[in-house]
């Protein structure tokens, strides 16, 4: 542990003290746990000005004012994606005070804003409406009537995930040394698409997609083997095919119509990333796609219910905070 630099008020009279019964520098550093420099310093001081006491110091003059640190602030509240130097530039143009990017990240700092990677979302333009008004008409809706729901969608796995959080240990100079290089292979190294449906009664076998799936496809490998008292899929062009709107009407399925762009409202999300967690966590890492498929339909049957069950209860709260942020991006 480094000495301390900073002696008490009493610790610098102790130390006078012992000096003066001449006791050496060194053993009264030992003493208070502080670097030697620090006592030779006080020693010095004291027969300078008969004080024990620091000097007064003088801090380092503000290179903005109260109202600049304002105008930085606000500049970054208005456009959260902003650089400093994008910031530092709007406000030498406005004010005319020239700061480096450092002291705007310090300015920002002081108000709690630091830098954090965004969260990705969907593109949303005229479907903010249409949210609001699905979850107001969803909203009162209650547990038995949500349990009716089969929420269902289909996602896509790589056999190596690109996890752009994964970092690695390493000393300055040891870029390249070996085992803090992550090699990857291009494409994530091919990856399987599956398809699979939830509610608080059922939960239906994971289903691999070979190929494209097109509406015939929808219609004929997961629609009919499948028939629910209500059925909720998203707006991808295979699920609102004429052939698969045609087959729903004749075998008297109750679809959902869903808000586009809006898979926060979706809990089986939060199944996919659920399954995603369990796959990675098998040691040593599926070797081809066959393996990497065989541990996703282990894991999808090894979820609890309950885990289910919280996803599909989680819906009121869903649409409450959809309607909150008026029809913006939820936590969800």
């Amino acid at each position: 542990m480094p000495p301390r630099r900073k002696l008490s008020d009493l610790d610098r009279g102790r130390a006078i003290g012992w000096l003066q019964d001449s006791v050496a520098a060194r053993q009264v550093a030992q003493r208070l746990a502080v670097a030697p420099s620090v006592i030779i310093r006080l020693k010095q001081r004291f027969h300078a000005t008969g004080r024990v006491q620091e000097r007064q110091r003088s801090d380092r003059p503000r290179v903005t004012t109260q109202r600049e640190d304002l105008f930085i602030q606000r500049q970054a509240m208005q456009q959260r994606m902003a650089t400093a130097n994008n910031i530092r530039q709007r406000l030498q143009a406005t004010t005319n005070t020239v700061v480096s990017g450092q002291t705007i990240r310090n300015r920002l700092h002081n108000f709690d804003l630091r830098a954090r990677r965004p969260v990705l979302g969907t593109t949303l333009t005229a479907h903010r409406a249409a949210r609001r008004a699905w979850c107001t008409q969803h909203v009162r809706w209650q547990r038995q009537q949500w349990a009716q729901v089969l929420f269902t969608d289909e996602s896509r796995f790589c056999l190596e995930p690109a996890d752009g959080r994964i970092r690695v240990w390493r000393r300055r100079g040891e870029r390249f040394a070996e085992g803090a290089v992550r090699e990857r292979q291009r494409f994530g190294g091919g990856s399987v698409i599956v398809w699979g449906g939830i509610s608080t009664r059922l939960r239906t076998p994971l289903y691999h997609v070979e190929g494209n799936l097109t509406g015939v496809r929808y219609q004929n490998e997961i629609l009919q083997p499948l028939v629910v008292p209500a059925l909720q899929d998203d707006n991808a062009p295979p699920h609102r095919s004429a052939a698969v709107n045609t087959f729903i009407q004749q075998a008297r399925v109750n679809g959902m119509l869903w808000p586009a762009n809006s898979p926060d409202l979706n809990p089986i999300e939060h199944m996919w990333d659920e399954l995603c967690r369990r796959v990675q966590q098998h040691h040593p890492p599926p070797a081809n796609l066959g393996q990497l498929l065989q541990w996703l339909q282990q894991e999808w049957n090894g979820v609890p219910r309950a885990f289910i069950c919280n996803l599909i209860h989680s819906m009121h709260q869903r649409c409450v905070e959809c309607l909150a942020h008026n029809g913006e991006h939820t936590r969800y």
